[in-house]
């Protein structure tokens, strides 16, 4: 936690553009404004989620940190699912032109309209998480998840019994290939040359599609299988249950799913992070940039399910102790797609 609010505040530091005032029109002259901190206003705040915010997954974990900005700072929130260009474009004016201060697009395809319609709305901070472009009131997190599925990697390779694992995902984008490759980095570092398949279905809600991917990689030998599937882990974890092979969460801590099959999760903790870019916006003291969060942050970490641990050998726990510390100091760098 010492971490985590180191990085509150780093962020806290950053200098840069004003908080929002009402955009009525599509392209609104540019205005020197007054930070909603010093006027009084009530900050209002945006999340756009490529699903569910009940999937407890990935955009549960985005919802989490809309909540914190609701509840330490008081502040007006709004959450829309968007997933096509034209959606996410749409939704984002949307919300500049009725004076939202600060939008958040939870993903990689949030980064590029969002940096678009920045010099439409220079009031207004739009944020997506994970993206490599910025302007004065955009930009991006980066939350290295590569860290937690690297960890998961290793537990899976000293595990396994049939050099063989799996990883499934929804939509194909550079964010989660790099989380992939993370996964097989670490698989690789306790057992060269060990077998991993990645199968992308081109969804990140349909469940069905989700399980029956699973299910072939299963069939074909996989006994530990990793997911990006958003609200379509579900079918992931089914399928794992169905054939008694183990399941990694992703992006929450998803231990406590129904069926039983997850071992473990590579969580992201965003809620110091989200709090602390409310706070800069509210202040006026936001600008666009890209940030990196890690396990050094208290950003990331790698959680076994305690009601199975007693399945985890010693020396499998002890090989995760000791790379997450080797992660933490520096000791062991993660392999990361630039993006």
């Amino acid at each position: 936690m010492k971490c985590a609010l180191l990085s509150v505040a780093a962020l806290l530091l950053l200098v840069g553009c004003n908080s929002s005032t009402d955009n009525n029109a599509p392209a609104p002259a540019p205005s020197s404004g007054t930070p909603a901190a010093n006027t009084g206003k009530k900050l209002k705040v945006a999340l756009l989620t490529p699903g569910p915010v009940s999937d407890a997954g990935w955009s549960a974990m985005a919802y989490d940190g809309l909540t914190e900005i609701k509840d330490k700072l008081g502040a007006e929130v709004s959450n829309e699912e968007a997933s096509s260009e034209e959606k996410i474009k749409d939704s984002m004016r949307s919300y500049a032109q009725k004076g939202y201060d600060l939008i958040f697009g939870h993903g990689y395809e949030y980064n590029a309209p969002g940096v678009e319609l920045a010099a439409d709305f220079p009031n207004t901070v739009f944020v997506s998480s994970s993206g490599d472009k910025t302007a004065k009131n955009a930009g991006a997190f980066r939350f290295e998840l590569e860290q937690g599925f690297y960890l998961a990697g290793i537990m899976a390779a000293k595990m396994d019994t049939k050099n063989h694992l799996a990883m499934i995902g929804g939509d194909d984008v550079p964010s989660i290939r790099s989380t992939f490759d993370a996964f097989k980095a670490g698989a690789e570092s306790v057992k060269p040359g060990i077998k991993v398949d990645e199968v992308f279905t081109g969804s990140g809600s349909d469940i069905a599609k989700a399980k029956a991917a699973t299910e072939q990689v299963i069939s074909s030998g996989a006994d530990f299988v990793i997911h990006q599937a958003n609200a379509a882990a579900q079918g992931v974890f089914d399928a794992c249950k169905d054939k008694g092979v183990y399941a990694f969460g992703a992006n929450a801590d998803q231990n406590d799913n129904a069926s039983g099959a997850v071992i473990a999760s590579a969580v992201i903790v965003a809620k110091p992070a989200f709090l602390a870019l409310a706070k800069a916006v509210q202040a006026g003291t936001y600008t666009g940039t890209v940030q990196k969060f890690g396990m050094k942050d208290g950003a990331i970490d790698f959680v076994v399910n305690p009601k199975l641990k007693d399945k985890v050998p010693a020396d499998a726990q002890k090989l995760l102790d000791d790379t997450k510390d080797k992660i933490k100091n520096g000791a062991v760098t993660v392999p990361e797609a630039k993006f």
